[in-house]
């Protein structure tokens, strides 16, 4: 089995989302005692923007790109390559500002890539990344869940939809900015949670 573990906290050892994937992944290794972790810190190591450079160089064919294109474009493709790898990924993605960090949207625009990882056909987009378990670990100051202003598990969920991973289960970490008890009791929740779903 091979995990894909995916942080996005700029918090790094103080991060809600990145402990409570850490269990998660635990949990599956519990399980699956040969299984291979794939782990990327994007708080610590962010990944290149979408700008202008990388979309010229994902536009140019494969023959015309210069070195230096050919090399950005390889470090998506390795991105992409990973993502495919994966039977279960995890992914630890805090709420900054009713949405989700600009490191994580990255890593999407990173591995969204048409014919690749999804296509359009005559009946809409297809996602192309298919059979994957997803655990989404969201961890938020306040409490969101069910409300108006959680963007942030809507916008995941379409958006790993469309390319094609629908098997998905969020594990929410809600009110860890609303008072030490809160926070303990969002603890509680999440493990709570992570204990329903793994027995």
């Amino acid at each position: 089995m091979n995990i894909l573990q995916i942080t996005s906290s700029v918090q790094l050892e103080r991060s809600h989302s990145s402990r409570i994937a850490g269990l998660v992944v635990a949990r599956l290794r519990e399980l699956h005692p040969e299984a291979k972790v794939t782990a990327r810190d994007l708080g610590r190591h962010p990944l290149p923007p979408l700008d202008v450079a990388a979309v010229a160089a994902l536009f140019t064919p494969v023959d015309k790109r210069t070195p230096e294109q050919a090399a950005r474009v390889a470090h998506d493709d390795a991105l992409i390559a990973e993502l495919h790898a994966a039977d279960a990924l995890v992914l630890g993605v805090p709420m900054y500002n009713l949405g989700i960090p600009v490191q994580f949207k990255g890593w999407i625009d990173a591995v969204s890539r048409a014919g690749v990882t999804f296509r359009y056909t005559a009946t809409g987009p297809e996602g192309l990344v298919k059979g994957k378990k997803v655990y989404v670990v969201l961890s938020r100051g306040g409490r969101y869940r069910d409300t108006a202003l959680d963007t942030h598990a809507p916008y995941l969920k379409v958006v790993l939809g469309f390319l094609g991973m629908t098997d998905v289960q969020f594990i929410y970490g809600e009110g860890f900015a609303m008072g030490e008890e809160a926070a303990r009791q969002a603890d509680v929740e999440a493990e709570a949670q992570i204990a329903a779903l793994f027995g």
